[in-house]
């Protein structure tokens, strides 16, 4: 309703809160102290599986300085979870619900201790006694299918979380077309998040008598629904803020610290500080999704697609998190950016005693692409196709029709974003074909260059018919004009500068300059739900929340209401979730498209692979603020890169081996590749504010594939589980006869 022109969007506006962070003045949880505050410890899990006898914290009680050591009788709804509530907060005996006694892996909480110092603390949790009777355990997800296998949740029959289905078209027709069949089995691992700070929080009863809890977290209402479940109180008297947020990555999706701290500040009704290592962090929160892959590609000798088939296997652990929701958009694009006439997967989500498995970026599609990509790269070789080529053949495009049955929502951009990202790399067009233009090798024999490509798409947005919103409110200050623009919503900014992007959106959408707005973020006791930051989905929820809010308020006051507020929640068009039988779906309502091209250098004798460059080109629809989206693109990139290359969780038994940045590597500024080239694609989302799409997940997707397809086109050698370690390449090379012996 403003004439006034755009003023703040498709700017690059540096970020708001980058001074406080690169000087140290803004506070993260860990950083924030009370007066009088007491500190928290907890006690672990021992066993992989067990049955918990008895807790006795007698010893732990009478020391000096302990205020307190609670266990699961002090939890009045012993429960939680943030799609199932299958966890105990604390495991023991004494608990309403059956089976809280039992504790299903090692980063179950069997107790915690609250004292006058983090010493005393630590100290009282090797005088607490538990008693345990062991119980059979099971560390893989397909043995733990077994009729045989033990079970650990009594309403999960063959352990399973979750099993999915596609059914379409007619395979036996579609494999007797397909001149060439590929089969592949595809293995990820574990990929633990490495956020900058570990879990830490603090929590107090505030002036209105809230229990209230400052953490870092990536959805303040989620949090405080499941703090106010698990201590049986009215929504009200639970208050969530996020401080700084040091990284998440999905890794603060689901709860660690949240409800122990309420419960303890709600019973002591002092002021109560927990603060994690990093050995704690990476030991007992969630990780990325071991997937397993068995796939079949058939396609006709000109590299049509005429049937695709696959078996999807996920290991959930102990507790489901976000698994059965993961799973499901593994099953989704585990078919990749192509339609095809017939699809048959069977995706199965599955509990064992490993540690929980949850979201992290991209959320199962990096996994599922990894198969997809490998069996459409497999296929070019097969054909002697080029693999651009047989990509924009079998291209899902506008009107495409899924592998659920269903139209793509418009705005489909798949073969754009191929074409261009080989245009931006080291593809050639002409009148015979796409052509791919090799690179030059060095002169040391022992070092070969390849290049390889990849792509995907992935949904904006929850999924699956869950619920989906997203609210914000706009306070119009002044009095001739407006002077001041106060923007209330609950996002989380998580490291991605989300808080600037929404100040620019309220900026436009008002029309006035970027620096007459503030924003009042993060705070459960001044905004409604923003839904989580995750699913790319923060951007284009919270842009089309703001645009509501403000056409609300500008009306106001225009009727010269002084000041103006607007609130407004956005709900996007309805998802529907699998159907049983069929997987026929509308899935998403909006969607990002990515396509990587890479170059590298392996070293046929030690193994050791040097990614040289990397070309994306990702369709972000509108930019907000282009430096920040390459900053995601290039950040995305590298993490992509540890995921492919290096970094590997040991897990044995299901306790993990590695649980230091010493011992469990990730990228470092020396890792980084010299050359990445951010290419942004702006072709508007029919329904994402100012056309805007989510992006902050694409960039990962489908590195790790186009990095094994340059492998093979380097050496020869495929290599079909990741990480792609000097030790699995040397052998997989030797195998092959290359290289000494």
């Amino acid at each position: 309703m403003s004439n006034k022109p755009a003023a703040a969007i498709s700017q690059s506006i540096k970020r708001i809160d980058a001074r406080g962070k690169v000087t140290g003045e803004t506070p993260y949880p860990g950083d924030i102290n009370i007066d009088g505050q007491l500190w928290m410890r907890i006690k672990f899990s021992d066993r992989a599986h067990a049955r918990v006898l008895n807790v006795d914290a007698s010893r732990a009680q009478a020391l000096p300085g302990v205020a307190r050591v609670f266990t699961s009788r002090d939890v009045p709804v012993n429960e939680y979870g943030l799609v199932i509530k299958d966890q105990p907060v604390l495991c023991g005996p004494g608990g309403a619900k059956a089976g809280t006694d039992v504790v299903r892996c090692y980063m179950d909480m069997v107790a915690t201790v609250v004292a006058e110092t983090d010493a005393i603390a630590q100290a009282a949790l090797e005088l607490i006694d538990v008693h345990y009777e062991d119980l059979p355990a099971v560390f893989d997800p397909e043995a733990a299918m077994a009729v045989s296998a033990p079970q650990l949740h009594p309403d999960a029959p063959d352990n399973l979380v979750a099993r999915f289905r596609i059914r379409k078209g007619d395979m036996t027709a579609g494999w007797a077309a397909a001149d060439v069949l590929v089969e592949g089995e595809y293995e990820t691992t574990w990929q633990e998040h490495a956020y900058l700070q570990p879990e830490a929080g603090l929590s107090y009863i505030d002036d209105e008598d809230r229990v209230t809890v400052l953490v870092a977290g990536q959805w303040t209402h989620e949090d405080q629904e499941q703090i106010y479940h698990a201590l049986d109180l009215p929504p009200e008297q639970v208050r969530v803020i996020y401080p700084a947020i040091g990284g998440a990555f999905g890794g603060r999706e689901d709860m660690t610290v949240q409800i122990v701290l309420a419960l303890a500040a709600w019973k002591l009704r002092q002021p109560v500080k927990i603060q994690w290592s990093r050995e704690e962090s990476i030991l007992y929160h969630h990780k990325r999704h071991p997937i397993k892959v068995r796939s079949k590609w058939g396609a006709t000798n000109d590299g049509l697609l005429t049937a695709v088939s696959a078996e999807v296997i996920g290991d959930a652990g102990a507790y489901n998190y976000t698994s059965n929701k993961v799973l499901g958009n593994a099953q989704l694009t585990v078919t990749g950016a192509y339609e095809i006439a017939n699809v048959h997967v069977d995706t199965y989500t599955v509990y064992t005693n490993n540690i929980p498995s949850g979201a992290f970026r991209g959320f199962g599609a990096p996994q599922a692409l990894f198969a997809a990509e490998g069996q459409m790269n497999r296929l070019a070789a097969a054909l002697n196709m080029d693999p651009l080529e047989i990509r924009l053949k079998n291209s899902i495009r506008e009107g495409s029709i899924g592998s659920v049955d269903s139209p793509f929502p418009a705005g489909v951009t798949m073969p754009q974003v191929f074409e261009t990202c080989g245009l931006e790399s080291w593809w050639e067009d002409s009148e015979a074909g796409w052509r791919l233009r090799a690179p030059e090798q060095p002169a040391d024999p022992s070092k070969r260059r390849g290049r390889g490509l990849a792509g995907g798409f992935k949904n904006v947005g929850f999924s699956f018919g869950f619920p989906e919103h997203c609210w914000a409110g706009i306070e119009l200050q002044g009095y001739a004009e407006i002077e001041k623009v106060i923007l209330y919503h609950a996002a989380a900014d998580v490291g991605q500068g989300a808080h600037t992007a929404l100040s620019q959106m309220a900026a436009d959408a008002v029309g006035v300059p970027f620096d007459k707005v503030e924003i009042l973020a993060s705070d459960t006791a001044t905004s409604g739900s923003s839904g989580s930051a995750s699913a790319s989905r923060l951007t284009f929820m919270s842009g089309n929340a703001i645009r509501g809010a403000a056409d609300i308020a500008l009306r106001k006051w225009q009727d010269e209401e002084r000041p103006a507020r607007g609130d407004y929640m956005y709900h996007p068009p309805a998802t529907t979730a699998f159907d049983p039988e069929t997987g026929r779906a509308e899935p998403n309502f909006a969607y990002g498209y990515v396509a990587e091209a890479v170059e590298v250098e392996v070293d046929i004798e030690t193994g050791q692979v040097q990614l040289l460059e990397v070309v994306c080109a990702n369709d972000v629809g509108k930019a907000i603020n282009p430096q920040q989206l390459q900053g995601q693109i290039e950040g995305a990139i590298v993490q992509a890169q540890g995921y492919a290359l290096m970094e590997y969780l040991v897990s044995e038994d299901g306790r993990i081996r590695n649980p230091l940045l010493s011992t469990y590597l990730i990228p470092t500024s020396l890792d980084v590749p010299p050359r990445v080239k951010s290419v942004i694609l702006e072709n508007p989302d029919p329904i994402g504010p100012w056309g805007a799409r989510g992006m902050a997940e694409m960039p990962f997707l489908p590195l790790a594939p186009a990095i094994a397809a340059a492998i093979y086109d380097a050496t020869g050698v495929w290599i079909d589980s990741q990480p792609f370690t000097p030790q699995k390449l040397v052998k997989a090379l030797r195998q092959s006869g290359i290289g000494a012996l």
